[in-house]
């Protein structure tokens, strides 16, 4: 296997890296938005950036040119992925859940009509999903979820609750899954549905994360009708449409990079600082520490590299998707805290002080940690996923 990029890729990542030189606002950099960290300021900031990236077909790179992309093959993709998430470039989840989750499966399993209004939409940095997945006694068996949809004539008429929304107070759309068939097994009486956020009878309120920012959200559907063509594909598989939703959301090809971040960052910090006379970077089992989150992210980087591989073989990454959150995700956590002990007290500081150190991200990134491994089905859910279909283990 050559782990080489191409001539022509390493020129593109220079375009990239040259243009985001060009392109990300000072004031971005200054807010120093994280996950779960948005603003009214910082999502105005990020919304306009990514309208530029759809402009030049960097938004959603893969999709075809009608829909707003650059038809860009999946390893260049990978490129600009990573360029986007080391440079902390002004995107968020957001553009994951409407670019590579809710709108690879519409590309999949949408009508002709349904991509031409809305991924193109997507595509152009013009409109933004949110998912319509748990529920307050549905989150990791997602399948026993209750919001129901029943058919009324021209239209389907939605009732329930969902929750932990991400970005529902700013969607265009909601990537709906409800039971269209109560009578049959609980993994085969589901629908995918497309559902317009400004549609009456739909609720949004706020879930303040541990951050102290709205990022989450429960979502109320009190006799919600939406037109029939807003069904996506065959009435009662959306089970197997969904699932082909998560196994893209579990698809993060950049996350290795936002992670190489935090790493130099800590690293950087490390030999410059010092305490009692000695610099930090002589602690050997700081130094240990580092060296091990450092060989792991190495390691994260190829299971990002073989999913984008993969992708542009045409084949579908499934347990290997897992694989690549679940390691991430415990990854992640394990950087925070290795974070925390080379920053020591001054790690419990926010911006607000003067004491702080790295704009508090250490912190933060430590706080907004305590979500990751639940999203997208925990972490529990990746290792059954990565056993069963991956390992070929029983159920049972």
């Amino acid at each position: 296997m050559d782990f080489r990029f191409t001539v022509e890729e390493e020129a593109f990542r220079e375009e990239v890296r040259e243009w985001l030189k060009k392109e990300i606002p000072p004031r971005w950099i200054e807010l120093d938005a994280g996950l779960w960290e948005e603003t009214e300021e910082s999502w105005a900031l990020s919304r306009e950036f990514q309208r530029k990236l759809g402009q030049k077909g960097w938004l959603a790179p893969a999709y075809p040119r009608e829909y707003g992309g650059s038809e860009m093959g999946h390893i260049k993709r990978l490129v600009l992925s990573e360029e986007l998430n080391y440079n902390r470039a002004p995107i968020s989840i957001e553009v994951e859940i409407s670019v590579n989750w809710a709108g690879q499966a519409l590309m999949l399993f949408g009508s002709e009509e349904q991509k031409r209004e809305v991924l193109s939409k997507v595509g152009r940095g013009e409109a933004i999903f949110c998912l319509g997945y748990s529920e307050p006694n549905a989150g990791s068996d997602l399948a026993s979820l209750q919001t129901r949809a029943v058919e009324d004539g021209d239209s389907w008429v939605i009732n329930g609750q969902k929750i932990w929304c991400s970005y529902a107070h700013y969607a265009d759309y909601c990537w709906l899954g409800a039971r269209t068939d109560p009578d049959a097994p609980k993994h085969k009486g589901i629908s995918m549905f497309l559902v317009d956020m400004k549609t009456p009878g739909i609720t949004v309120r706020p879930l303040i994360n541990v951050l102290n920012r709205h990022s989450f959200n429960e979502v109320f559907f009190d006799d919600v009708r939406i037109p029939r063509e807003n069904l996506v594909g065959e009435e009662n598989n959306g089970w197997y449409q969904l699932v082909m939703a998560l196994d893209f959301e579990r698809s993060l090809i950049g996350t290795a990079a936002a992670h190489q971040r935090f790493i130099d960052e800590l690293v950087h910090y490390m030999i410059e600082a010092k305490g009692k006379g000695e610099r930090f970077a002589d602690d050997p089992l700081i130094k240990d520490e580092l060296a091990e989150i450092a060989v792991q992210n190495e390691v994260l980087r190829m299971m990002c590299y073989r999913i984008a591989w993969m992708y542009s073989q045409n084949l579908h990454p499934s347990y290997e998707s897992s694989m690549s959150l679940l390691f991430s995700s415990e990854l992640l956590r394990r950087i925070a805290n290795v974070g925390m002990r080379v920053v020591g007290p001054y790690g419990q500081l926010d911006t607000d002080s003067k004491w702080s150190v790295l704009k508090a991200r250490v912190m933060r990134a430590y706080l907004a940690s305590l979500s990751i491994g639940v999203g997208g089905g925990s972490n529990e859910i990746q290792r059954n996923i990565v056993a069963m279909r991956g390992l070929g283990l029983p159920r049972q």
